[in-house]
């Protein structure tokens, strides 16, 4: 999976001197590890409120090769993007020639307000340099995006209850479909490995619906899977195994009223035979904005804000958030280490090799680097400085 060498990378971690060192170049090469984030250069969180100052730069895709360390950033293009909604909002095609940018967003100074847009972006990686060159209007705001290990299908969870179905052709993306799901807003969604089913999280609805995929068509039984409240980001394991979703709780509603960092859980889902069903409900730090599963399906990374996303004010209020780690023991996740995490971060992934786990610091404007030994957890101090907040994060389909 790897061109490089599993012990030299973490060795390399090991050492962890330095920064991280990051260098820009205009043309991706099409490594084994492309991890993309997608950054919201509008918004900024200041003591939790949130604010749109003038003179931003703007929203963009940053594209990390990770293949070996230090991991490089090999593009930054320029993109509309919103912090809003769970950190999936991208994805990247298995032969990393591909990105796709969802969740775009404007913010209208006259009016004072934002404003969702309802088009997918496609970002030709190839090119020189990497850019945007198309536009996919799917008739509602995208959120959570996944596109299947063959690169030839990708799914759109929008806030209007639908999952738009679109076809991957060499550098042609089109709309096939869109599929009804409910009559409130999706979150997250994920392909399971073996691409015949994915995962859609009914964010105000409550639990995930399973999706079947037959030939590129995608059609729907409506198998409901039990998951906490407010189920936001889907990940699944390249081992076939299983599926963790984040509930972000009450949190993740409209209208929520006043919170106090109240604990919130993660779901672990056994996706190895039909029907899918919950196994495990676990409890962790309010507001478990992003989490993984590792490619060997042996971890489970959670990226809780843990009441760093509130206003000072707030008794409930702590200055960073929690990396968590876990590791599935017969058939259940048990907790083996607890990290301070970034202020209001966001998402979180595993390289392939899953020795390493990149979260995105929001409000430092970092993507911070954790090492994986054994069940121990280590923030190596490597940091990746991105232009504006990171706000959505995906590595290759595995």
């Amino acid at each position: 999976m790897k061109t490089t060498p599993a012990g030299r990378l973490a060795g390399a971690l090991m050492l962890a001197l330095g920064a991280c060192a990051v260098t820009q170049t205009t043309t991706p090469a099409i490594a084994a590890d492309l991890i993309v984030s997608a950054n919201d250069a509008k918004y900024v969180r200041v003591a939790g409120k949130d604010t749109y100052p003038e003179g931003v730069g703007p929203d963009t895709l940053t594209v990390i090769d990770a293949s070996s360390f230090p991991f490089k950033v090999t593009a930054t293009v320029e993109v509309h993007h919103t912090i809003a909604g769970p950190p999936q909002a991208v994805a990247i095609t298995p032969n990393g020639r591909l990105a796709i940018v969802g969740a775009p967003n404007r913010y209208d100074r006259t009016q004072q307000k934002v404003v969702l847009e309802n088009f997918l972006q496609v970002v030709d990686l190839a090119a020189s340099p990497a850019r945007v060159v198309d536009r996919i209007e799917i008739g509602a705001h995208p959120q959570g995006l996944a596109i299947n290990r063959e690169g030839t299908l990708l799914l759109a969870a929008t806030l209007s209850g639908t999952v738009a179905v679109l076809g991957i052709d060499g550098n042609t993306v089109s709309l096939k479909d869109r599929l009804k799901i409910a009559d409130k807003r999706l979150a997250g969604v994920s392909f399971t490995h073996d691409g015949k089913a994915a995962l859609v999280a009914l964010r105000d609805e409550q639990g995930v619906v399973v999706l079947d995929v037959n030939n590129g068509r995608v059609s729907t039984q409506r198998d409901r899977v039990t998951t906490g409240i407010g189920p936001y980001s889907v990940d699944v394991s390249s081992d076939g195994k299983w599926a963790v979703v984040s509930n972000v709780g009450l949190a993740g509603l409209p209208d929520p009223g006043r919170l106090y960092a109240d604990a919130d859980t993660f779901t672990l889902i056994d996706v190895s035979h039909r029907p899918f069903r919950a196994v495990q409900h676990v409890t962790v730090p309010s507001v478990p904005e992003g989490v993984a599963i590792s490619p060997d399906g042996r971890w489970i990374a959670v990226q809780a804000m843990d009441g760093s996303n509130l206003t000072s004010d707030n008794p409930g209020r702590k200055p960073r958030g929690r990396v968590l780690l876990f590791e599935i023991r017969n058939g259940e996740a048990v907790r083996t280490a607890d990290l301070p995490g970034g202020e209001a971060a966001q998402g979180i992934v595993f390289t392939a090799d899953s020795r390493t786990v990149l979260v995105q610091f929001n409000v430092e404007k970092q993507i911070a680097i954790y090492a994986v030994n054994g069940g121990a957890l280590r923030d190596t101090g490597e940091r990746i400085p991105i232009a504006g907040g990171p706000a959505s994060l995906r590595s290759m389909p595995r």
